[in-house]
């Protein structure tokens, strides 16, 4: 009995292999999150030294994001038409020479078109390293090692921000380049050897290049423990989807969910985290008091992704996303009640610790989950445009808010409601991705399934 590369794949236990790949694509989305948060250390040294104005710095930002933007739909397309691997290495090898060149750059002018090139990477490299990771690890520890992703992105803020303090002072800004460009192309490097999701492959019918690199995995996996059999093939509809399907009855829902987290999670993090010197500083902190304290509450980003790593496959997506939803909600409206500032630093550490829980389970491991191989990449990709899009329009409503009376409490109400229609919504139309095939809630929803997950995993056997 022939079966699938998905089948073998999932009934592999967890070995040397999943460690090794997760690496990879860790150090990948180190390096990507690296080079977001070195950019505000290098704009103050550039403006100090004369190179840049304030004016020309924010239009190194507006090219960043741009090139995010552009890169995670050429991911999502490239992803799904030539392969997981392909993408991931071209956009890894794309932004490693755009950072070393970042470093030698003239003037401002060169280093707003390299860092629009270095923002396709970095938009790509999130895109492609999530749903890449998701297709090789098996389902009962697949939410637990893309969090172990979100978590190692998260500490490279204390990483950027320590080689910050220690490297622009003594040696200048144009080295942080450096780092992030060797960085990157030190990864591509190693993951030269890095293999082909057999997922897509049998997806696009090359099915004697999946089964070989299937049989490469379960030989390594072999000589650790013992193999148990696939689950029984059982028949199931053809799964024929068309990029048309992320806007029909088919996968419409899984769009609209992935949008939701998306545009949520990115509100809150550039409509609200960004923010949070500025709101220290309105009640009454120094600048240098209030970036101190934001620091603290920071440190609330690790503690929500290592809950992430501990909780994900326990409690699952769905109950996981919705139910930190509803907390983070609550924190946010008491928030501005605080009455002293050690209880605001409490409860914005807390806050962050709920945000970034969300964003762990939403990002890294929930979105990636609703699409099926064919489309998940383009799916992806698409979730995660609205959310950037939000990103870029949140500032603007914030600023607005805060300066025309509203405060900081009229802000954080905003995010409170932001947060309980996606408590709302992942709660009443989530489908629980939790142990189950990756394929088989793509298939729950195109057949209109109820989501059960007996129903879904006879779905998706083929």
């Amino acid at each position: 009995m022939r079966y699938t590369a998905a089948q073998r794949l999932d009934r592999l236990p967890e070995g040397a292999f999943h460690r090794r790949l997760a690496a990879m694509i860790a150090a990948g989305i180190f390096f990507d999150t690296f080079d977001l948060y070195l950019a505000g250390g290098v704009m103050v040294a550039m403006v100090r030294s004369g190179w840049s104005t304030m004016a020309q710095n924010a239009h190194f930002v507006s090219a960043g994001f741009l090139g995010m933007l552009i890169g995670a739909i050429v991911a999502g397309v490239t992803g799904d038409r030539f392969g997981r691997r392909f993408s991931l290495q071209f956009n890894l090898l794309l932004f490693g020479f755009a950072s070393l060149a970042a470093a030698a750059a003239p003037d401002i002018h060169w280093l707003i078109g390299l860092r629009f090139l270095m923002g396709l990477g970095l938009g790509a490299e999130v895109i492609v390293g999530y749903g890449m990771l998701g297709e090789f690890i098996p389902p009962a520890r697949r939410g637990r090692w893309a969090a172990i992703l979100t978590l190692a992105a998260n500490s490279s803020l204390l990483a950027a921000t320590v080689a910050g303090y220690l490297i622009i002072p003594a040696f200048g800004w144009r080295w942080m380049f450096v780092i992030v460009g060797v960085g990157a192309l030190a990864t591509w490097f190693a993951r030269k050897k890095l293999p082909e999701s057999p997922r897509w492959l049998e997806s696009v019918g090359r099915y004697d290049e999946a089964d070989a690199i299937v049989a490469q995995i379960e030989a390594e996996v072999a000589r650790g423990a013992a193999l148990p059999e696939p689950a029984v093939a059982i028949e199931s509809p053809r799964r024929d989807f068309r990029v048309s399907d992320l806007f029909s009855r088919r996968l419409l829902r899984a769009t609209l969910l992935g949008m939701t987290v998306n545009v949520v999670g990115f509100s809150a993090l550039f409509g609200f985290i960004i923010w949070m010197p500025t709101f220290l500083v309105d009640r009454g902190l120094t600048l240098s008091s209030s970036l101190g304290y934001a620091s603290l509450m920071a440190t609330g980003a690790l503690l929500g992704a290592g809950l992430a790593v501990l909780l994900s496959d326990r409690w699952g997506r769905k109950r996981g996303i919705a139910g930190m939803s509803f907390v983070a909600a609550v924190l946010g409206l008491l928030y501005p009640h605080a009455h002293s500032l050690v209880v605001a630093t409490v409860l914005g550490l807390l806050l962050f610790a709920a945000l970034y829980f969300c964003g762990a389970l939403a990002f890294s491991t929930y979105v990636p989950e609703l699409f099926p191989t064919e489309l998940r990449l383009r799916g992806t990709a698409m979730s995660n445009v609205a959310g950037r899009l939000a990103s870029m329009l949140a500032p603007q409503v914030v600023v607005a808010i805060f300066l025309n009376g509203g405060g900081v409490n009229r802000v954080t109400a905003i995010l409170a409601a932001l947060l309980v229609v996606q408590g709302l919504v992942v709660g009443l139309f989530g489908i629980e991705t939790r142990n189950r095939p990756l394929d088989s809630q793509a298939d729950s929803i195109a057949l209109g399934a109820t989501g059960s997950p007996r129903s879904a995993a006879n779905a998706s056997r083929s």
